[in-house]
């Protein structure tokens, strides 16, 4: 037994806050954002939380599904904002669904969250420990911006993607390659009772633009598929310099499509990657059942990937 997404949704807050807005918050324009990450506006959320927005995307993905609560026996939320230790963020999502007794945790890997989740939601289902899962990478990141940093400020956003993850006779998720570099942990990091986003912006750029596409060829690898027969490419959203320089080293075919929602949505850390692969199929940019590679990387440093078949 394999496991496929049958599924998928998203949900932003409604609050745009564009570059403009930011320049009048701290010292900063529109072109010195545009060429540093290529952000133009993200959202910011006004009084939703962490699971409410998880709960959003996770009720999306599930009517579009054909699955109801009570089909679903594995909740997992990754996130690193959540706005509370206990109860974690499944459980309140559960809840809110009215999924009755599902095994229900957080997970915690920053951006690369998504694709762990997504992993460990696949191992569970192909061990026969689960069958439908719902899996949902959600970011409250407003929460712990220091709204006076611009190495921060102009980066992170709010918001939730989520898939539905079944059962399948066919496996139409591939094996994860996951992993960190410890050695740089402290690069990306938020820490202490009253946090706030700290990182070293040009170490991350280096380690991302040096060392994550080797990992992401070798999630090809495992899945049987070359980087050239892949339909999109869906990296963790962290700038358009980081992803155009991943997707070069790739090799893709020019019919590739290469995500890049963080134009328009900034960086939402585990929230990404499902973010904009929601997108994408929602457009029908990919064709349903074509390959195509999953890549989050970020605080940790972790990272993790796999390609999947488009639902």
């Amino acid at each position: 037994m394999g496991s496929r997404i049958a599924a998928l949704g998203h949900y932003q807050p409604a609050r745009i806050v564009t570059n403009h807005d930011l320049a009048g918050m701290v010292e900063t324009n529109d072109e010195w954002i545009r060429d540093r990450v290529g952000i133009v506006s993200r959202r910011i959320s006004e009084g939703e939380g962490v699971a409410d927005m998880a709960t959003y995307a996770a009720e999306k993905a599930l009517a579009a599904s054909g699955l109801n609560a009570a089909d679903i026996d594995l909740v997992i939320v990754a996130t690193c904002s959540a706005e509370d230790r206990c109860p974690n963020m499944a459980t309140r999502v559960a809840r809110r669904l009215g999924v009755p007794t599902p095994a229900a945790y957080d997970l915690n890997t920053a951006c690369s969250g998504f694709s762990y989740a997504l992993a460990n939601a696949d191992h569970a289902i192909s061990a026969g420990a689960a069958r439908n899962a719902i899996v949902i990478g959600a970011e409250k990141l407003s929460d712990v911006i220091d709204w006076q940093d611009r190495t921060v400020s102009i980066i992170f956003a709010d918001g939730a993607g989520a898939a539905v993850v079944t059962h399948s006779d066919e496996a139409a998720i591939g094996p994860v390659v996951w992993g960190s570099a410890p050695e740089k942990g402290e690069m990306i990091r938020i820490e202490g009772w009253q946090p706030s986003v700290k990182q070293e912006g040009q170490a991350v750029f280096r380690w991302a633009t040096t060392a994550v596409a080797q990992h992401a060829r070798l999630a090809c690898e495992k899945a049987g598929v070359a980087p050239e027969e892949l339909a999109a490419f869906v990296p963790h959203q962290a700038n358009t310099r980081i992803v155009d320089a991943i997707a070069k080293r790739l090799g893709l075919s020019e019919n590739a499509v290469v995500a890049k929602d963080l134009v328009e949505s900034g960086n939402t850390s585990a929230a990404s990657v499902p973010l904009a692969l929601s997108k994408l199929v929602e457009r029908h940019e990919v064709p349903s059942g074509a390959p195509v590679l999953l890549f989050g990387f970020g605080g940790g440093l972790t990272y993790a990937g796999q390609v999947v078949r488009c639902p």
